[in-house]
């Protein structure tokens, strides 16, 4: 075996860490302008939007896009602050800062549990509504709960809550949107929901004109909600036709506010007109003793 004899550069031992060089992997343009980060792409990045600047304050999970690791950060949230995120879409003057002040970050936690709410908050209160009117109607029938409307409340909430909002994100991606994440779109269409929740309450009241007012103002503050966070997105696209598209939304959360107030919130009572008024040709027994009055 035999030993090779290495004398140690004690020149550039004693150099020490002077004599390192570190080189910028910044563009030659972006060094010579004097701008320390590249400029972003155009959209709404370049917005006021500082939670998308901060990635450190965005929640990242494990796994890839299609599995439940990629989503549990985004359910990481206290009570405290979901409940704050709420009752602040009830708020117009803070509709339009909501995204950049309140949801950051993002989560699916208070939309999930704030569509599921109001699904059982529509079909119970339906129910009591119904099952009052058909007491004033006739007090000695039972009421016959219709749990078919059950269903029907489970797929117009979580359609309009979930899929829509992911629809739309899927569309601004296709046509060049894309700093708007699909996490943020169903957070605010979810949290958008949660006006419906009292309103449904407050419906079983039997005064017609205070349902429709109710409703009224819940299309209104929902809509005003909806419109102020997704409309300076779909402005900030290139083609200024993709503005039209808060039309269609528009049109699509009228239908889902009349939709609610045809299908639970329109049980009727049947008064008495005076006594058993027999119809022409009818048997004597037979009257005319009952009228609906719509709800």
């Amino acid at each position: 075996m035999a030993y090779v004899q290495v004398e140690a550069d004690d020149q550039h031992l004693e150099e020490g860490p002077e004599g390192l060089q570190f080189k910028s992997f910044l563009g030659a343009d972006a060094s010579a302008n004097g701008v320390s980060n590249p400029p972003r792409p155009a959209g709404v990045g370049n917005t006021d939007r500082r939670y998308l600047s901060d990635e450190s304050n965005r929640p990242k999970g494990g796994g890839s896009f299609w599995t439940i690791e990629y989503y549990q950060p985004y359910f990481d949230v206290d009570t405290q602050t979901v409940i704050k995120r709420c009752y602040t879409t009830l708020i117009p003057t803070q509709a339009s800062t909501y995204i950049a002040t309140h949801l950051n970050p993002p989560d699916l936690y208070g939309p999930f549990w704030t569509l599921t709410t109001l699904v059982f908050a529509l079909f119970l209160s339906s129910s009591l509504g119904a099952s009052i009117a058909k007491y004033l109607s006739e007090g000695d029938k039972p009421y016959d709960y219709n749990f078919q409307l059950l269903s029907i409340a489970v797929t117009m909430v979580y359609a309009y809550g979930l899929a829509l909002p992911v629809l739309v994100w899927l569309a601004l991606r296709y046509i060049g949107v894309g700093e708007w994440s699909v996490i943020e779109a169903i957070s605010i269409w979810g949290y958008s929901q949660f006006v419906w929740i009292p309103v449904a309450v407050l419906c079983v009241i039997p005064v017609p004109i205070l349902r429709w007012v109710l409703v009224a103002v819940a299309f209104g503050i929902s809509g005003w909600f909806i419109g102020a966070n997704v409309y300076p997105i779909l402005a900030s696209a290139e083609a200024k036709a993709t503005r039209l598209l808060i039309i269609i939304l528009a049109a699509i959360h009228l239908g889902i506010a009349i939709s609610f107030k045809v299908l639970f919130f329109s049980y009727y009572v049947v008064d008495k007109i005076g006594g058993d008024i027999p119809l022409p040709g009818g048997d004597a027994g037979t009257g005319n003793s009952t009228v609906p009055r719509w709800l």
